[in-house]
């Protein structure tokens, strides 16, 4: 589906740019114990970006409700989870990490879907 292609095609330039930022700015304006922090972000962005072009690449093969579904929870797991890690970061409100585990949740779900998927699937094996 070109939504999956495009958003993480999105994702992974955003995730460059906001790495930039924290490389070569944010660095000089937090703790280094924030910038660490920010970094997670940055990571789990940059890994999650990359399934979710998979995805994208699996639907124009074989579409299901379950990939969708795989999706829409990895874009809603990058920006709740890098998304709070980042607002953490910058603005040091300790209670904003209180909602990043749910977009932890919304990765881990996203990976069950990709993993019911492909289980369902004949014509990978």
């Amino acid at each position: 589906m070109k939504l999956f292609l495009t958003a993480g095609a999105l994702s992974g330039a955003m995730a460059v740019l906001l790495g930039a930022f924290g490389a070569h700015l944010l660095k000089q304006m937090i703790s280094p114990e924030m910038l660490e922090v920010y970094k997670t972000g940055i990571q789990y962005q940059f890994y999650h970006t990359f399934a979710l072009l998979v995805v994208g690449i699996l639907m124009n093969i074989k579409p299901t409700k379950t990939l969708k579904w795989s999706g829409y929870l990895f874009m809603a797991g990058i920006i709740v989870f890098s998304g709070f890690l980042y607002l953490l970061a910058i603005t040091g409100i300790k209670t904003l990490g209180m909602i990043v585990p749910i977009g932890g949740l919304a990765l881990v779900a996203a990976w069950i879907c990709m993993l019911i998927h492909i289980l369902k699937i004949r014509s990978l094996s």
